[in-house]
């Protein structure tokens, strides 16, 4: 039997998102600062840079979460590193290569709390049945998920995707029901959500986050021939095609 008090109840906490197993805690200011830090930190919180934390509840589900993530935890949590057998260890160490994610992600298990390190990076917390069970995330976007979803690593459409695009070969890949909670530089107010159907978008600049795995990603010429797309100046274009849903930042990650 354990109680957490001054936390969730602090004046200085607020809940920003609540899904699944999971809320987002922001704090409002940093309150640990002296005379010489002060005026940063005041202004930091203007700006909405503040210290964010990702509070998992283990009784709602199994947690898997990026390794060295874990900042503390209460109850009868036990920690797991999740793999079952050689076999997948070896397609974990692989994925975990390509996707510039840690090879290994500790699953925790039991009944009790789990709270992550703070980071000033905006955390997002997404059903991924609301992206008809698959999405494919951004490198190292990764934070926690509900250990009831899958993992894979994805390989680009074309190797063109890799050698021009300005990214490596394969993306981390989410499929199956659960929440997953990502850290990313822009806040969701900003994101902006484009629905696909049978049609496509390009972007110039890898300004998009999270796709669903229904969409087709290749790099492609701007134009249609090397010309024409170095007369318009812009060159190589990300696309995405076919039936699914992209979240894309305003500005270049």
């Amino acid at each position: 039997m354990f109680t957490i008090k001054n936390f969730e109840e602090n004046d200085n906490v607020k809940i920003t998102e609540q899904l699944g197993a999971f809320k987002v805690v922001e704090f409002q200011r940093d309150l640990s600062v002296d005379h010489v830090t002060a005026q940063t930190a005041f202004y930091a919180a203007e700006m909405n840079v503040r210290r964010r934390q990702l509070f998992c509840d283990v009784n709602h589900s199994n947690i898997t979460i990026q390794a060295g993530a874990m900042q503390w935890m209460a109850g009868d949590v036990k920690a797991t590193t999740g793999i079952k057998g050689v076999g997948d260890f070896i397609g974990k160490t692989f994925r975990g290569k390509v996707t510039k994610e840690s090879a290994i992600k500790p699953e925790y298990t039991g009944t009790g709390k789990l709270v992550l390190e703070p980071t000033y990076k905006h955390i997002l917390l997404i059903d991924v049945a609301d992206w008809n069970h698959s999405i494919i995330i951004e490198d190292g976007m990764f934070l926690a998920c509900e250990s009831e979803l899958q993992h894979k690593a994805v390989m680009r459409s074309n190797l063109s995707s890799a050698a021009f695009g300005g990214e490596g070969l394969f993306n981390l890949g989410i499929s199956g029901s659960g929440v997953i909670a990502l850290e990313s530089d822009v806040p969701r107010e900003e994101l902006i959500e484009i629905e696909l159907e049978d049609d496509e978008l390009k972007i110039d600049g890898n300004m998009a986050v999270v796709w669903s795995g229904s969409l087709k990603f290749t790099v492609e010429r701007s134009g249609k021939t090397f010309m024409g797309s170095a007369a318009s100046g812009e060159g190589l274009v990300n696309v995405y095609r076919g039936t699914g849903k992209v979240l894309m930042a305003p500005v270049r990650q």
